[in-house]
């Protein structure tokens, strides 16, 4: 199985490569037109970017019974078990803009995700600097309530390369629940992305089924305290997350 992984990952990765390459180049172009012309090619940038999965034999579920308005921000929490993580959630979400709070250090050297990041209305924060991050997640927190667009959060902090849920970290959590309190959060539980990185990066995991799934929206307003609304979601996420050793 390994071996035909390494010759997948190659198929894989070429095409991967190209399209972060060519949505580079779409994604400049379309910025000169404005938000809404950059954001268009940003979903389709991620939707090439989850057909690339297909040489891996890979492939991505998404159950979500819940229709979204655009009249308040959202605030989408989930678990963090790979890099693949994040173009689903950008495509199937698309709806409701979805912004990453993320390292500054991806913010350069990544053809296509690089640009999008500093460009996209996403924030990038110095882990190192408490000083400079507070201050961005607060001005971002400013830009949502403004434009009503959505943050993507992984409380865990870092991905789990086991599968198995880490404690979510409430710090920010509480951050961004106080400067956003008209907010949804939107939990979502994803299981098997752990596999596609099992033996790193190369090569990749194959014959992965991802699996994504949406659960009921929860208003922040609806909480008496932000603890227990951290421990609703916590329980949402991790109650649907499979056990490594079982079977998907």
């Amino acid at each position: 199985m390994k071996i035909i992984a390494y010759f997948l990952s190659v198929i894989f990765y070429l095409f991967f490569g190209l399209t972060l390459v060519v949505f580079q180049g779409i994604q400049w172009i379309c910025l000169k037109f404005g938000y809404q012309a950059h954001k268009k090619s940003v979903d389709v940038f991620n939707f090439f970017l989850l057909a690339c999965l297909k040489f891996l034999g890979n492939y991505v579920s998404f159950d979500n019974p819940y229709q979204f308005t655009k009249d308040r921000p959202h605030l989408i929490i989930a678990n963090h078990q790979s890099m693949f993580d994040i173009p689903p959630l950008i495509w199937y979400l698309q709806k409701l803009h979805p912004k990453f709070i993320s390292k500054k250090e991806l913010g350069q050297g990544i053809p296509g995700i690089s640009f999008n990041l500093k460009h996209g209305g996403s924030v990038l924060i110095d882990r190192n600097d408490s000083e400079q991050a507070l201050k961005a997640i607060s001005q971002f927190c400013e830009y949502l309530n403004e434009t009503k667009n959505s943050a993507v959060i992984f409380p865990e902090g870092t991905r789990t390369k086991t599968g198995l849920p880490k404690e979510f970290s409430r710090n920010g959590l509480r951050t961004l629940f106080k400067s956003c309190p008209e907010a949804v959060v939107v939990p979502v539980s994803i299981n098997n992305s752990w596999l596609m990185q099992k033996w790193g990066m190369f090569p990749l995991g194959i014959f992965v089924n991802l699996k994504f799934k949406v659960h009921k929206p929860l208003k922040i307003e609806d909480f008496e305290s932000h603890e227990m609304l951290i421990d609703k979601i916590e329980n949402q996420i991790t109650s649907a997350i499979n056990h490594p050793k079982q079977k998907s």
